[in-house]
């Protein structure tokens, strides 16, 4: 079973954390059940950016983005090459290690 290793984040995992994964389910779901609260304002939808996150290690694993995530992408705060939305990384056979950038396009964090 892959693992993920979500960095440290000030607000969102202070200690950052090691989970074990399944395969086929998305990096924000496995986040959201082990209490990462990822923001998430569009409900997994792909139509905002606020679960943005970096694929540190383990990017090339994950399927391609497509079209629909790839023009949401280009909208996110701190995009890099290796930025996927959360709602939409599937996680594969191989470890990840994610990084949850800082900041969000999100003005308010609603828990959810």
């Amino acid at each position: 079973m892959p693992q993920i290793i979500f960095l440290p984040h000030e607000e969102l995992c202070p200690e950052g954390a090691a989970i074990e994964a399944e395969s086929g389910k998305t990096v924000l779901d496995v986040a959201l059940k082990n209490g990462i609260s990822i923001p998430h304002a569009c409900e997994k939808s792909c139509a905002c950016t606020t679960c943005h996150v970096v694929i540190r290690e383990g990017f090339d694993s994950l399927e391609e983005s497509d079209e629909l995530e790839d023009d949401m992408l280009d909208k996110a705060w701190g995009l890099e090459a290796e930025s996927r939305l959360g709602c939409q990384a599937v996680i594969a056979d191989e470890d990840l290690v994610v990084e949850i950038p800082k900041y969000n396009l999100n003005i308010v964090n609603e828990e959810h």
